[in-house]
């Protein structure tokens, strides 16, 4: 498991997030929004960050990967945190009911369907997570300050969290936030969706690709079989790109 960096970040740079929703999701559901090979990961390290009451730690080092989540409420007992997920689950799919013309259901044949998979998801991942004084594998810490070593990890995930609420966090934040979840990668950087809870595209993402290619970062947009909400068919993909850096110091 990556080390954590000594002494953690400061308090300023762990807020909660309180409006941010705990909702999850299952390892099958992350495999195909975030495009995964699961035996490809395998013997890897994977970082998930933001990942709320989602079981893909809890379900991935069952499959031989190495996974550590990160949320900002980690701090938390079980017991709380299995009460917000039941209001917020709650909360999130009244919405959903409320607007089905924002939903594409190729993934689930209902809303019931996915509210049941969800659940599922919350439950295995308070299993695990009652557990955490033992093994570890759930730390609290919040971007764009990840408390982690650089190149700690094979593999960054973060879903629904940079573009799903862009009209919460400044652009400076998703600029920062994109910047240190590369920094503890050696490889790839998954971000999914591309887009808001409404399916509109991030309005500054021409802007942050710019940005990060200036920081030797290469972004790729690449289409995934999957769609829950509208908009929701694609994933952003970071790496640090030596040709880039190259281009920037020239």
């Amino acid at each position: 498991m990556p080390t954590l960096l000594t002494p953690p970040p400061p308090p300023s740079l762990r807020t909660e997030l309180p409006d941010v929703s705990f909702f999850g999701r299952t390892f099958e559901e992350y495999t195909r929004f975030f495009a995964l090979d699961a035996g490809a990961l395998r013997r890897t390290a994977v970082l998930d960050v933001a990942a709320g009451p989602s079981s893909f730690t809890a379900e991935a080092i069952r499959q031989g990967i190495d996974a550590v989540a990160v949320d900002p409420l980690y701090s938390r007992t079980t017991a709380e945190l299995s009460a917000l997920a039941r209001t917020d689950y709650r909360r999130m799919f009244a919405q959903m009911r409320a607007k089905p013309q924002l939903f594409r259901l190729k993934s689930f044949p209902s809303f019931a369907a996915a509210e049941a998979d969800r659940k599922l998801a919350a439950q295995r991942f308070l299993a695990d997570y009652d557990n955490n004084l033992r093994h570890g594998r759930y730390v609290r810490a919040a971007l764009p300050a990840l408390p982690f070593l650089d190149q700690g990890f094979s593999l960054v995930l973060c879903a629904h969290l940079l573009f799903t609420y862009a009209d919460r966090f400044d652009y400076a934040w998703h600029l920062a936030a994109c910047r240190e979840l590369v920094r503890v990668t050696t490889g790839e950087v998954r971000i999914h969706p591309v887009c808001g809870a409404a399916g509109r595209p991030y309005a500054q993402l021409d802007q942050l690709r710019a940005d990060l290619a200036a920081a030797g970062i290469r972004s790729d947009i690449v289409p995934v079989d999957y769609e829950f909400f509208r908009g929701s068919n694609s994933l952003l993909v970071l790496r640090r790109d030596r040709a880039l850096r190259r281009l920037v110091a020239t």
